[in-house]
Protein backbone atom coordinates (compact mmCIF):
# COMPACT_ATOMS: atom_id res chain seq x y z
CA UNK A 1 0.00 0.00 0.00
CA UNK A 2 1.29 3.44 -0.92
CA UNK A 3 0.37 6.39 1.23
CA UNK A 4 0.81 9.85 -0.23
CA UNK A 5 0.95 12.98 1.87
CA UNK A 6 0.56 16.53 0.68
CA UNK A 7 3.68 18.65 0.82
CA UNK A 8 1.51 21.16 2.71
CA UNK A 9 0.66 18.65 5.45
CA UNK A 10 1.71 19.86 8.86
CA UNK A 11 4.27 17.93 10.81
CA UNK A 12 2.10 16.17 13.41
CA UNK A 13 4.89 14.13 14.94
CA UNK A 14 6.38 16.94 17.00
CA UNK A 15 5.40 17.19 20.62
CA UNK A 16 4.91 20.87 21.46
CA UNK A 17 4.93 20.51 25.25
CA UNK A 18 5.87 17.42 27.22
CA UNK A 19 4.01 16.55 30.39
CA UNK A 20 7.34 17.06 32.18
CA UNK A 21 7.28 20.72 31.08
CA UNK A 22 3.73 21.29 32.32
CA UNK A 23 3.10 22.82 35.74
CA UNK A 24 3.46 19.98 38.25
CA UNK A 25 0.55 21.08 40.42
CA UNK A 26 -1.85 21.27 37.50
CA UNK A 27 -0.85 17.83 36.21
CA UNK A 28 -1.14 16.37 39.72
CA UNK A 29 -4.64 17.85 40.11
CA UNK A 30 -5.76 16.24 36.85
CA UNK A 31 -4.12 12.96 37.85
CA UNK A 32 -5.83 13.06 41.25
CA UNK A 33 -9.24 13.49 39.60
CA UNK A 34 -8.39 10.68 37.17
CA UNK A 35 -7.40 8.41 40.06
CA UNK A 36 -10.69 9.18 41.80
CA UNK A 37 -12.68 8.30 38.66
CA UNK A 38 -10.66 5.12 38.11
CA UNK A 39 -11.47 3.94 41.64
CA UNK A 40 -15.02 5.24 42.15
CA UNK A 41 -16.66 1.90 41.39
CA UNK A 42 -17.89 2.53 37.86
CA UNK A 43 -17.38 -0.34 35.42
CA UNK A 44 -13.99 0.07 33.70
CA UNK A 45 -15.25 -1.34 30.39
CA UNK A 46 -18.08 1.19 30.35
CA UNK A 47 -15.64 4.00 31.18
CA UNK A 48 -13.29 2.97 28.35
CA UNK A 49 -16.19 2.88 25.88
CA UNK A 50 -17.20 6.39 26.99
CA UNK A 51 -13.60 7.66 26.89
CA UNK A 52 -13.15 6.35 23.37
CA UNK A 53 -16.36 8.04 22.20
CA UNK A 54 -15.47 11.39 23.79
CA UNK A 55 -11.98 11.17 22.27
CA UNK A 56 -13.60 10.60 18.84
CA UNK A 57 -15.73 13.71 19.26
CA UNK A 58 -12.67 15.74 20.32
CA UNK A 59 -10.45 14.29 17.56
CA UNK A 60 -7.73 13.40 20.05
CA UNK A 61 -5.54 10.92 18.19
CA UNK A 62 -3.33 10.08 21.17
CA UNK A 63 -6.36 9.44 23.38
CA UNK A 64 -8.00 7.30 20.68
CA UNK A 65 -4.85 5.19 20.51
CA UNK A 66 -4.72 4.91 24.31
CA UNK A 67 -8.38 4.12 24.89
CA UNK A 68 -8.63 1.68 21.99
CA UNK A 69 -5.77 -0.32 23.52
CA UNK A 70 -7.14 -0.02 27.06
CA UNK A 71 -10.64 -1.04 25.95
CA UNK A 72 -9.44 -4.07 24.00
CA UNK A 73 -7.30 -5.14 26.95
CA UNK A 74 -10.41 -4.80 29.17
CA UNK A 75 -12.29 -7.18 26.84
CA UNK A 76 -13.95 -4.77 24.42
CA UNK A 77 -14.30 -5.89 20.81
CA UNK A 78 -12.75 -3.93 17.94
CA UNK A 79 -16.10 -4.07 16.09
CA UNK A 80 -17.87 -2.15 18.85
CA UNK A 81 -15.05 0.40 18.99
CA UNK A 82 -14.93 0.87 15.21
CA UNK A 83 -18.71 1.36 15.18
CA UNK A 84 -18.87 3.69 18.15
CA UNK A 85 -19.25 6.91 16.16
CA UNK A 86 -22.48 5.42 14.75
CA UNK A 87 -23.70 3.79 17.97
CA UNK A 88 -27.29 4.91 17.41
CA UNK A 89 -27.39 2.95 14.14
CA UNK A 90 -26.09 -0.38 15.48
CA UNK A 91 -27.41 -3.19 17.70
CA UNK A 92 -24.07 -3.60 19.53
CA UNK A 93 -24.67 -1.51 22.65
CA UNK A 94 -26.90 -2.09 25.65
CA UNK A 95 -29.50 0.49 26.70
CA UNK A 96 -27.29 1.30 29.72
CA UNK A 97 -24.28 1.94 27.45
CA UNK A 98 -26.44 4.02 25.11
CA UNK A 99 -27.58 6.17 28.05
CA UNK A 100 -23.93 6.79 29.01
CA UNK A 101 -22.92 7.55 25.41
CA UNK A 102 -25.78 10.04 24.99
CA UNK A 103 -24.84 11.70 28.29
CA UNK A 104 -21.16 11.86 27.33
CA UNK A 105 -21.98 13.40 23.95
CA UNK A 106 -24.23 16.01 25.54
CA UNK A 107 -21.66 17.04 28.16
CA UNK A 108 -18.87 17.08 25.57
CA UNK A 109 -20.72 19.17 22.99
CA UNK A 110 -22.82 21.21 25.48
CA UNK A 111 -25.48 22.28 22.99
CA UNK A 112 -26.99 25.54 24.26
CA UNK A 113 -30.51 24.68 23.14
CA UNK A 114 -30.66 21.17 24.61
CA UNK A 115 -31.79 20.24 28.10
CA UNK A 116 -30.23 17.21 29.76
CA UNK A 117 -33.45 16.27 31.61
CA UNK A 118 -34.31 13.44 29.21
CA UNK A 119 -30.77 12.09 29.40
CA UNK A 120 -30.89 12.14 33.21
CA UNK A 121 -34.25 10.36 33.13
CA UNK A 122 -32.63 7.60 31.09
CA UNK A 123 -29.52 7.46 33.32
CA UNK A 124 -31.71 7.19 36.42
CA UNK A 125 -32.91 3.81 35.13
CA UNK A 126 -29.40 2.36 35.47
CA UNK A 127 -27.43 4.52 37.91
CA UNK A 128 -27.75 6.09 41.34
CA UNK A 129 -27.31 9.85 41.75
CA UNK A 130 -23.78 9.24 43.08
CA UNK A 131 -22.95 7.10 40.04
CA UNK A 132 -24.29 9.81 37.73
CA UNK A 133 -22.14 12.34 39.56
CA UNK A 134 -19.15 10.03 39.06
CA UNK A 135 -20.01 9.60 35.36
CA UNK A 136 -20.11 13.40 35.10
CA UNK A 137 -16.62 13.62 36.60
CA UNK A 138 -15.39 10.86 34.27
CA UNK A 139 -16.66 12.83 31.26
CA UNK A 140 -15.14 16.05 32.59
CA UNK A 141 -11.72 14.45 33.09
CA UNK A 142 -11.54 12.77 29.65
CA UNK A 143 -12.55 16.06 28.01
CA UNK A 144 -9.79 17.76 29.98
CA UNK A 145 -7.17 15.19 28.98
CA UNK A 146 -8.29 15.43 25.34
CA UNK A 147 -7.81 19.18 25.33
CA UNK A 148 -4.47 19.06 27.14
CA UNK A 149 -3.15 16.30 24.90
CA UNK A 150 -4.25 18.05 21.70
CA UNK A 151 -2.68 21.32 22.84
CA UNK A 152 0.57 19.64 23.89
CA UNK A 153 0.78 17.68 20.62
CA UNK A 154 1.35 14.32 22.31
CA UNK A 155 2.34 11.89 19.56
CA UNK A 156 -0.12 9.02 19.02
CA UNK A 157 0.85 5.41 18.44
CA UNK A 158 3.35 4.99 21.25
CA UNK A 159 0.97 4.31 24.14
CA UNK A 160 1.38 0.97 25.90
CA UNK A 161 -1.13 -0.41 28.37
CA UNK A 162 0.15 -1.16 31.86
CA UNK A 163 0.03 -4.90 31.08
CA UNK A 164 2.13 -4.47 27.90
CA UNK A 165 4.52 -2.06 29.66
CA UNK A 166 5.14 -4.54 32.49
CA UNK A 167 5.66 -7.39 30.01
CA UNK A 168 8.20 -5.38 28.00
CA UNK A 169 10.09 -4.48 31.21
CA UNK A 170 10.42 -8.18 32.02
CA UNK A 171 12.20 -8.75 28.70
CA UNK A 172 14.62 -5.82 28.95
Amino acid sequence: MVVCYSSEQKNLSMERISFNEAPTGAYQAMKQLQDYVDNCGLDNSLLELMRFRVSQINSCAYCLDMHFKEAVEAGETPLRLFSLSAWRETPYYTPKEEAVLAFAETLTKLPADESSDDIHDELNKYFSKQEIANLTLAIVVINGWNRITRSFGTVPGKYKTLHVEKASQNYN
